[in-house]
């Protein structure tokens, strides 16, 4: 709808200027979405901005102790009865159509991995406001609300909240994807809610898991290669999902959110996405990478949230002026998306962020979600809000919910302080329309097993057995190569290849473009598409036949120091490690190394032909 139409709208419904009014019907849009660069776009290009809302309930609300059935021992007193909260107190298309009002174009849709098992019937009591919702289990009602959600037009992210159906985010079971049950349950588990609603273009995400913290023991990690190894686990059930289940799907993959202790000269901090920079994902299909983050003013950059046990003196976020909360949001989040032609470039979705409509006047809560919603508008950043729907009787002690039900069934709008400060986020300007395709740069990082993002190599099967592989994605070839540490960086778009060759010595070579050393080099019109290590040392390079020219070729050396082009483009794809790079307008059609004493056999130097 036009911006000024949306922003006068929105005004009169939270109450800015007179009394609500029924939303115009949603925006149009064609799924499945996907991105280019830092934006997420539709079916047809255009730019679709998540203006989103978290609908919690089905991932649970319980508190952990108690009778699961007593209001009190759920979190803020409103029990969900394990599904998304508020179909006992109105009809689901109401509260569908609630979004809309509010601006709401998308919706993430928590649920528990134990509520996907679950077989046991919710209560009559439980949607008593929807008759047609009896007898059913937690996961066909959560059919029915995925159904209705894109039936009304909202696009859905599905959202591994919880393993276990219990309110989220302390020591309580649901720390990491495979605290409460095995790393293969969880993929398993995605696998068939990516297959469940493969059929419906309006489910557009599957957000992996939710705030990865420690354990009272234990750490996640980035990238470490172990159990706990979050980078690792979100890649693989990420291609699973897209291999196995439904190719159009984006793949959210949130940040760590807490590592360390929480105790005063212990090291403790919320890594959100600093790990991106150095190392970040490729998936097997192209287009569909959104990383995301939460940020609540009662924690911190190293504060966990904690008031009491688990509290440090470490400034929380609403402690920050507004130039050190813009310094510290960039350094943990935006960077993503601000810094284009990286490997690690990709649209931020801030998938939680909300505060107490009940914070006193001149409060610094009050303070922060505006400064917080002005970086939002600065970045032009995908949002959800935490949480939409709360209880009318609820609302003075948790006032956080835009939208309030009682048990009558009325509905009222958060008309309070937040109003104006919400209706500028959803009408403030941003990038609209059309999306150009850019070229993409993916990083390769086979550091602790295969790395193949090339969906057509896998199902060729294994080209140098025994060895750690990594290929780029279909459509991109290699343009550079670490020194030391496995890491390669790929570029695109390079066009489709049309038949493939492993090189394990020099028969393909012309000229000794590398005195000295040995040379993998491809045929005639191929180009490296990826490469096998044996520890650190080179083992094979595979070509693919893309009918590029025959030309010249120049030699890129980076055994003693950097050689990339002016710019650095792509990033630092191999942090700490010497980089070798051909030109944006080259292909890499060699790769030389050396056996001599003292060496590794590691990559020394690239054949870089023009394109």
């Amino acid at each position: 709808m036009a911006r000024t139409v949306l922003a006068a709208m929105i005004a009169v419904i939270l109450g800015v200027g007179g009394p609500p009014v029924r939303a115009e019907a949603a925006e149009t849009w064609t799924g499945p979405l996907s991105t280019r660069g830092r934006y997420i776009v539709d079916a047809n290009g255009e730019r679709f901005k998540l203006r989103s809302g978290n609908w919690h309930g089905a991932s649970g609300t319980w508190n952990g102790s108690g009778d699961t059935a007593v209001d009190a021992n759920h979190h803020a007193g409103e029990n969900a009865n394990r599904i998304p909260l508020g179909l006992d107190r109105a009809p689901l298309t109401t509260i569908v159509d609630s979004f809309r009002e509010i601006g709401l174009n998308s919706v993430r849709l928590p649920f528990s991995s134990e509520m996907v098992r679950d077989t046991v019937p919710v209560t009559d009591a439980a949607d008593a406001a929807n008759p047609q919702l009896r007898g059913m289990t937690p996961l066909q009602v959560y059919d029915r609300v995925v159904a209705a959600l894109t039936d009304g037009g909202l696009a859905v992210i599905l959202n591994n909240h919880t393993t276990t159906t219990r309110w989220c985010c302390g020591v309580d079971g649901n720390e990491r994807w495979n605290t409460s049950q095995t790393a293969q349950v969880w993929e398993d588990t995605w696998v068939t809610m990516a297959r469940r609603y493969a059929g419906d273009s309006r489910v557009v995400g599957a957000d992996l898991y939710n705030e990865v913290r420690r354990t009272v023991l234990d750490d996640p990690n980035w990238g470490w290669g172990n159990d706990h190894d979050w980078f690792t686990a979100s890649q693989r059930a990420a291609d699973r999902i897209l291999r196995e289940a439904n190719p159009n799907l984006l793949i959210i993959v949130e940040g760590i959110n807490w590592t360390g202790i929480p105790v005063d000269g212990f090291a403790h901090e919320r890594p959100t996405l600093k790990p991106v920079r150095t190392l970040s994902h490729t998936l097997v299909t192209s287009g569909k990478l959104v990383y995301s983050a939460h940020f609540y003013d009662y924690t911190g950059p190293n504060h966990s949230g904690a008031s009491g046990v688990g509290e440090t003196t470490d400034p929380r976020y609403r402690d920050l002026s507004p130039a050190e909360l813009t310094e510290v949001l960039y350094r943990d989040a935006f960077f993503v998306s601000a810094e284009t032609g990286q490997h690690f470039t990709a649209p931020v979705w801030i998938s939680e962020f909300g505060v107490d409509g009940n914070a006193a006047a001149g409060s610094l809560q009050r303070t922060w979600f505006a400064n917080f919603v002005a970086e939002l508008i600065r970045h032009d950043a995908d949002f959800a809000y935490w949480p939409v729907v709360g209880w009318s009787e609820q609302r003075a002690a948790n006032g956080w919910a835009l939208l309030f039900w009682d048990r009558a069934g009325t509905r009222t709008i958060a008309q309070d302080w937040r109003s104006e400060i919400w209706s500028r986020l959803l009408t403030a300007t941003g990038f609209t329309g059309h999306v150009q395709s850019t070229p993409t740069w993916s990083m390769l990082s086979p550091d602790n097993g295969d790395f193949v993002a090339s969906s057509r190599l896998r199902n060729q099967g294994d080209w140098d057995s025994g060895a750690r592989k990594a290929a780029c994605p279909d459509g991109q070839r290699l343009a550079g190569m670490g020194h030391t540490g496995n890491r390669g960086l790929c570029y695109g778009p390079a066009g489709a290849f049309t038949g493939t060759q492993v090189v394990t010595g020099e028969q393909n070579v012309t000229t000794d473009w590398a005195s000295g050393y040995t040379k993998l080099q491809c045929p005639a019109g191929s180009a490296v598409i990826g490469y096998a290590v044996r520890g650190a040392a080179m083992s094979s390079v595979i070509c693919g036949a893309l009918g590029l020219p025959n030309s010249s070729g120049r030699t890129v050396w980076f055994d003693r120091g950097d050689n990339r082009p002016s710019g650095n483009p792509g990033g630092d794809f191999a942090s700490g490690n010497y980089k070798g790079q051909c030109a944006a307008d080259e292909f890499v059609a060699g790769v030389a190394y050396t056996g001599r004493i003292f060496s590794s056999k590691t990559p020394d130097a690239l054949y870089c032909l023009r394109a």
